[in-house]
Formats: C-alpha cells, structure tokens, sequence
C-alpha cells in the first residue's frame, strides 16, 4: 500500500477539487446518459451513452489532465433484462467509484494525473463490463453525447 502522503495526493487527484473542496464520489447525475441506437424489438438491443471531463490534478506537483472518457451500456441485455435509466446512471457512478479506489490504493506518488486517468479508464472499464455485460469505457466520447464537466 503506498504511504499516506502518496494516498492523500492521488485522493484529490482523481476525485477532483474545485475551489478548495474535494468532490470524493461520482453521483449518477455525472451520467447524462443518451440514447445512441434504439431498442426496436423485445430482449437484448438498443443502446445509450454518456461522456465525461474529469479534471485531475496532482497537488504537489500541481500538474493537471482533462481525463475524458464516454461510457457506452445497452439498454437490455438477456442476464440483466432492460436498463433503465436511473439504474444505468447508478450502476456507472457505482463502477466509476470503485475504479477510482481502486487505482488511488495501487498508485505511487510518482503518477501523473495522464497515467492515473489511462489506469482508471482501463479498470473502470473492466468493473462496469462485469457488472453489465457489453458495457465499456473509451477514450472517445459518442457524437450524440454531450461532456458533463466534474472537477472544473
């Protein structure tokens, strides 16, 4: 486990600070999902997006990234049955969260807040596609999406 002051640091690199107060959750309303293909039959199908900016800043060395990334989850799927929205919402801030912890337990002092959005970006990817199969996280926000901004 890295040291406390690493921890602190990487704590308010990726969870974001905006005049002086540390935001330490993605809430669901960060996920301004839409839909991109519509559901035309019953079962599996259809298909919705939302993108985000998160900016990120190491507080020692002030250095600062804008991680953004879009997050992509069907609407029905045949383990989960159909997704509305408020649950899609949840389940991403719930994943988002649990990458974000994930990635400041793992990290150093020494990484850059471009490293930690990649590492996050690639974890939060693997725990939102377990909790809904077919989900993913990608670096380009969809076209349909627009940018909801965390951490300005």
């Amino acid at each position: 486990m890295p040291e406390p002051t690493a921890r602190l640091i990487l704590s308010v690199l990726l969870l974001s600070t905006l005049a002086g107060c540390v935001f330490n959750r993605l809430q669901p309303s960060h996920f301004q999902f839409v839909t991109v293909v519509e559901q035309t039959e019953p079962g599996a199908g259809g298909w919705r997006a939302a993108c985000i900016h998160a900016r990120m800043t190491n507080m020692t060395t002030e250095e600062s990234f804008v991680c953004k990334f879009g997050i992509e989850m069907p609407l029905e799927t045949d383990e989960v049955g159909p997704i509305s929205t408020i649950l899609a919402q949840r389940i991403a801030a719930d994943c988002g969260n649990q990458a974000a912890e994930t990635v400041i337990d793992s990290a150093t002092a020494a990484t850059t807040p471009g490293l930690a959005c990649e590492e996050f970006k690639n974890t939060f990817n693997i725990i939102l596609n377990r909790a809904v199969i077919g989900s993913r996280v990608l670096t380009p926000c969809d076209k349909k999406t627009k940018p909801v901004k965390f951490g300005f």
